[in-house]
């Protein structure tokens, strides 16, 4: 297609993101889903979570969603799913609940936008009954140890059995003496010098016995059930890592996809479920060069699970700015220039229509953007210098239901950085 005849159909299909009410376009047409995927270009962008609580809040409020859960550890979420009940125990203050976030990257939840989500949330919650709360979980699969630990605290609160105690301690005792280095115990189990999988097995089927009736106790024990989970898939991750491929990634998004189920069998059959994530995660991998790896991903397995028609999801790009990330894994988050977008890729395209901010939703849309091009994706590590690496080839209406462009997007404002860029452009 002509690059003029694009920028004319992108034109006619988009509209200006001017305010925070701009965004009832997207919660209109989510209609009646149950399940809204909310992405992000990186994991380290301020408005990427601003605009993701505004439409959370909007979701929650106007369509009755029953919770959020999002690419963090499940450890670490369930305590901010405490903090926003109230539950008794829970951490009082916002700045306790954040500074438990010890896990690199701390950065992606120990942050001022995540806290004003969590206040929102406790003053949302305050005003409901206990089962119409809303809550807010952690997908992810890294907390092995932390999860191990959460396991044997909890069984021992609760008075269990001394024969699940016992369990529990065993599989924790198979993976003590890697020192919660990971890549050491894969390589270990990769090499057949050890194997965890029975013990935590056997330690998940423990874990799912009957919950509680009561719902604080009902929800500790899912807790407890999940962080069991989260030991069986993460030995399996940790050993697939040291293998290469793409099977380490596949079971850490069914993973995800996993929780997600569970969780939404909680809340039972009305539950509508708010997911965080990045890109790479909410967008189908079949829209994109994924699919040719052998890779699967959360958009892909959710829209498969429940039909296309209950799944909206909203990826999100950004044409300049700047952004927070590391240089290495591991290594002390910064502020970083994200240059301009390549020439043809989706966001200069977006750029090239109108320099402001906009979003598109596809229904019906023209084929435009069925087209192939590519999408800026920065992860917790980047390197702005070697920039066309950073992009996603990506059919954008058949990755997401809609799309966030944002002409010139801010870093986000972690704890551990005191300096900020002032951000200039609308903040909801």
């Amino acid at each position: 297609m002509d690059n003029q005849d694009m920028i004319q159909q992108i034109r006619q299909n988009t509209f200006p993101l001017r305010t925070k009410d701009d965004l009832q376009k997207i919660v209109d047409a989510v209609g009646e889903r149950k399940y809204v995927l909310l992405g992000e270009a990186s994991h380290g962008t301020s408005e990427f979570y601003t605009l993701r609580t505004e439409l959370s809040k909007r979701l929650i409020e106007q369509k009755g969603f029953s919770f959020i859960a999002v690419e963090g550890d499940w450890p670490s979420c369930y305590h901010m799913n405490r903090y926003v009940k109230q539950y008794a125990g829970a951490y009082q203050t916002s700045i306790e609940l954040i500074n438990q976030f010890k896990r690199w990257p701390s950065w992606m939840w120990a942050n001022h936008e995540i806290v004003d989500l969590m206040e929102w949330l406790k003053h949302h919650n305050s005003q409901q009954t206990e089962k119409k709360q809303i809550g807010f979980y952690g997908l992810d699969v890294y907390s092995l140890w932390e999860s191990m630990e959460t396991i044997i605290g909890y069984l021992e609160k609760t008075n269990a059995p001394q024969s699940q105690l016992e369990l529990a301690k065993k599989a924790f005792a198979c993976f003590e003496p890697y020192g919660e280095d990971e890549q050491l115990y894969g390589f270990s189990a990769w090499s057949g010098e050890t194997d965890c999988a029975d013990e935590v097995a056997h330690l998940l089927q423990e874990m799912q016995a009957k919950r509680q009736a009561n719902v604080q106790e009902e929800e500790a024990d899912l807790s407890a059930e999940l962080n069991a989970l989260v030991a069986v898939n993460a030995e399996k991750y940790y050993r697939s890592m040291i293998q290469g491929g793409p099977d380490s990634w596949n079971i850490r998004d069914r993973h995800m996809t996993e929780v997600l189920q569970k969780l939404s069998d909680f809340h039972g059959k009305d539950a509508k479920a708010i997911v965080w994530e990045h890109n790479t995660h909410i967008g189908d991998a079949r829209a994109t060069d994924m699919l040719a790896d052998g890779m699967v991903n959360v958009g892909q397995l959710v829209r498969e699970h429940y039909g296309k028609k209950q799944v909206f999801a909203v990826g999100f790009g950004t044409h300049k700015g700047t952004v927070i990330a590391a240089k290495a894994w591991g290594a002390q988050a910064e502020s970083m220039n994200v240059p301009v977008a390549i020439p043809n890729s989706w966001e200069d395209l977006f750029h090239q229509v109108n320099p402001y901010d906009q979003m598109a939703i596809f229904n019906d849309q023209p084929s435009v953007f069925t087209e192939n091009h590519g999408h800026r994706a920065i992860g917790v590590v980047y390197h702005p210098k070697n920039e066309r690496g950073n992009y996603v080839p990506t059919r954008l209406s058949l990755r997401y239901d809609a799309f966030v462009y944002l002409e010139h997007s801010h870093a986000l404002r972690p704890f551990e950085i005191e300096t900020y860029e002032p951000i200039a452009t609308f903040h909801v």
